[in-house]
């Protein structure tokens, strides 16, 4: 299992933490061994939860310039049409959310191969994910996609009360192909998609989605 860039240096230094703690335990406390295995197995399970959250697996990205990929792994949690103030300024769009828990890979993925238009990060609140007020209100960034056609899409990464950092890896005006990582976030968190009103939308509420794999929507 491929372990992400962002996890590296926090595993290292949580498993010498970690060792150095059992290691005392067991030289020099004065527990009785059956007390010192519940610690080693505490530790144990904590470090193996830290090490599935930081987990990059490898995925077969099936390119397609009419179809939208899922940019994280998660469940849908949101499909309506709504209106998005940011960068259409007021237009209806469809929107389309994903919440990621704790226990799924939050690397997130381009959902298109296009042009980054439009990008901007905004500090804000740690509301939950699901707040209704999280995707205005809580720190995130705005990615605006531009493909074939003209058509744009937009995509927003939102913090989480325990995702406290939001990592990206492209810049306004770069070129980047779909499926390719372009972020992460640490810990729950939820990622928008605000697709064209004729796009038509492919998955369901309570769908859990593939990062790169499961086709959100499909373009005209």
């Amino acid at each position: 299992m491929k372990v992400h860039k962002e996890g590296r240096g926090l595993l290292t230094v949580l498993f010498f933490i970690l060792l150095v703690l059992n290691a005392g335990i067991i030289i020099l406390a004065p527990f009785g061994d059956i007390l010192k295995g519940i610690i080693g197995g505490v530790s144990l399970i904590i470090f193996l939860f830290f090490l599935q959250f930081f987990r990059n697996p490898a995925r077969k990205i099936e390119l397609n310039e009419k179809q939208i990929l899922a940019p994280a792994d998660g469940k849908v949690v949101v499909i309506e049409t709504t209106t998005e103030d940011e960068y259409f300024r007021g237009k209806e769009r469809i929107q389309v959310s994903i919440f990621m828990s704790p226990t799924n890979v939050h690397v997130n993925r381009n959902p298109v191969t296009g042009l980054i238009k439009y990008f901007k990060y905004h500090p804000g609140k740690y509301l939950v994910a699901w707040h209704p007020k999280s995707s205005t209100e809580n720190e995130r960034t705005t990615v605006v996609y531009q493909i074939h056609k003209n058509v744009e899409i937009l995509i927003r990464q939102i913090a989480g009360a325990a995702a406290r950092r939001i990592k990206w890896y492209i810049n306004e005006g770069d070129s980047v192909i779909q499926g390719r990582e372009f972020g992460f976030i640490k810990f729950g968190s939820r990622v928008d998609l605000f697709l064209p009103l004729d796009a038509d939308v492919k998955v369901e509420m309570g769908q859990v989605t593939r990062g790169g794999q499961t086709v959100i929507a499909e373009l005209k």
